[in-house]
């Protein structure tokens, strides 16, 4: 069993842009949106996975991913609710943590969060100039709540 131990941050500029490593596009959709038990669809250009995923306590879930044949993977990416999550996702590496910068696309454009995966609850971590308001504990923001109610259609 993982543990997954995640904080997000909506981003408030473009200054991380110029510590990216990598990206990679994403397209994931959910078997199950669940919130006691998530079912996930994710692939990239090379690669697809199936992740389940606990209830959040607090920032804390239990994660069990899994490698799947990319074919079969965009065969089950047709059974999974709508809309599909489009997202590009940006590494930025900073000291010993690596952030993930999702800018996403289609029905959720408009809304970027950076996420960092933490080995403990109460590890401790610098928070950067393009780093604004924290969302880890607002349901709106999981992806899985992204496809009942996208970004676009949230009041302004």
């Amino acid at each position: 069993m993982g543990l997954e131990i995640e904080r997000k941050f909506l981003v408030k500029n473009d200054s991380w842009k110029k510590e990216v490593s990598n990206s990679f596009s994403l397209k994931q959709g959910y078997l199950s949106s669940n919130p006691d038990r998530t079912v996930r669809i994710r692939i990239t250009e090379q690669s697809a996975f199936l992740t389940i995923k606990s209830k959040s306590q607090g920032i804390s879930r239990q994660e069990f991913e899994y490698t799947i044949p990319l074919n079969e993977a965009k065969e089950l990416l047709l059974l999974c609710e709508k809309p599909i999550i489009e997202k590009i996702r940006y590494l930025v590496k900073i000291e010993s943590h690596t952030w993930e910068i999702d800018v996403f696309e289609g029905e959720n454009k408009g809304l970027t969060i950076a996420e960092i995966e933490l080995s403990d609850e109460n590890e401790e971590f610098e928070i950067h100039a393009w780093i604004g308001k924290e969302v880890s504990d607002d349901s709106r923001y999981f992806n899985s709540n992204l496809i009942a109610c996208p970004f676009n259609s949230w009041e302004k």
